[in-house]
């Protein structure tokens, strides 16, 4: 499994970009807000990815940041919802703005996205609901303060451990603000267990 890619940005295109790695050139499919993330042609640059295999097709997709990923992951675990639907509803929206509309149920800005209908939007918004804690969205600034990715998957290792979504959230963030930007993984976990145990 290829779950990032740091190389130089070889080149884009509508839907997609071109990472060199060690001169081997990956093909990676991205949302617009994830291209526009990537910085200038020739320049160094990090995508965490997600291989899609089918019976006919390989396909790698990438994302700005761990948190994208994990949305598109929920987004194609409702049906009718594929790849391209995925990467145009995070075009549209930020995850922390999706993180919201789901939790309010605003299913009009989920259906802002191309593709999306008002039907498929009340399905995504109907099944991910009880979801958008377990990827540490929507709590605050504070949350991405952490190295990308170590702040959802804390959220995730709290969950494993019987945590309710928001506790796991709230922890994290509050951990995350105390420790800043450098904290590892390990940290993080230990003082957001610390600090849901005190809740």
């Amino acid at each position: 499994m290829i779950v990032h890619l740091k190389g130089r940005l070889d080149s884009t295109g509508i839907d997609h970009a071109v990472i060199d790695v060690g001169g081997v050139g990956y093909l990676v499919g991205a949302s617009a807000r994830t291209l526009s993330a990537l910085g200038p042609i020739g320049e160094a640059c990090t995508v965490f990815t997600e291989l899609l295999v089918g019976e006919d097709f390989q396909r790698l997709v990438g994302f700005s940041s761990a948190d994208e990923r994990d949305w598109f992951r929920l987004l194609t675990a409702v049906q009718g919802v594929g790849a391209r639907v995925a990467l145009a509803i995070l075009s549209a929206l930020e995850p922390v703005d999706l993180s919201r509309a789901i939790a309010s149920g605003d299913k009009a800005m989920v259906a802002r996205a191309n593709g999306v209908g008002p039907k498929l939007a009340q399905r995504i918004v109907m099944e991910l609901k009880d979801k958008v804690g377990g990827i540490a969205l929507g709590v605050g600034p504070a949350v991405v303060n952490a190295a990308p990715g170590a702040s959802a998957d804390a959220v995730s290792a709290l969950l494993n451990l019987g945590f309710r979504p928001n506790e796991a959230s709230v922890a994290v963030a509050a951990a995350d603000e105390e420790l800043g930007p450098a904290a590892s993984l390990d940290a993080l976990v230990r003082l957001a267990l610390r600090k849901a145990s005190k809740s």
